[in-house]
C-alpha cells in the first residue's frame, strides 16, 4: 500500500504547479504535437532494512518527471520549467498523507535532455524516501 500512497502523495505535489498536461503511468494519454506536456513515472528501489526487527523499513526511489516540449522551438522554455519543478521539490521538502511521511531525499537532478518523435524531453529525477512503521 506505501507505494500507492507515495505515488499519490508526489503526482498531488506536481499538480500545484502551473497546469502541464500530465501523461500518468498506464492511463490514456495522447500528445498533441506543438503542446508541451509532461510524463511522470514512480520508480521504486529496493526498500532499506536499517534497523533489526521486522516493524520498519524505508521505501527508496525516484520520481521521474519528464518535461516534453515541442522540437526545434529551443530549449529555454523546457529548462526554466525543469528549474522550477527542481526548486518545487527541494531537498528536505516533507510530504504526508495517510499517515505515511515521504521526505525529498537529494537535490533533483536534471538530466541530459534527448528528442522523442516531436518532442525536445528533459527528464527531471526527485529521489525520495519513505519510512514505514
Amino acid at each position: 500500500m506505501s507505494q500507492v500512497i507515495i505515488r499519490k502523495i508526489l503526482e498531488t505535489r506536481l499538480a500545484t504547479m502551473s497546469a502541464l498536461a500530465t501523461a500518468y503511468e498506464n492511463a490514456s494519454y495522447t500528445p498533441v504535437t506543438g503542446t508541451p506536456y509532461q510524463r511522470v513515472n514512480l520508480l521504486p528501489a529496493t526498500p532499506d532494512n536499517n534497523t533489526i526487527g521486522d516493524s520498519h523499513y524505508l521505501e527508496l526511489g525516484i520520481f521521474q518527471v519528464t518535461l516534453c516540449y515541442p522540437k526545434n522551438t529551443g530549449a529555454n522554455a523546457a529548462q526554466a520549467r525543469a528549474e522550477a519543478v527542481k526548486s518545487h521539490f527541494n531537498r528536505g521538502l516533507g510530504l504526508s498523507d495517510s499517515g505515511l511521511t515521504l521526505t525529498i531525499s537529494r537535490t533533483p537532478n536534471i538530466n541530459p535532455a534527448f528528442v522523442d518523435d516531436a518532442f525536445y524531453c528533459i527528464p527531471i529525477s526527485i529521489q525520495y524516501h519513505a519510512h514505514i512503521f
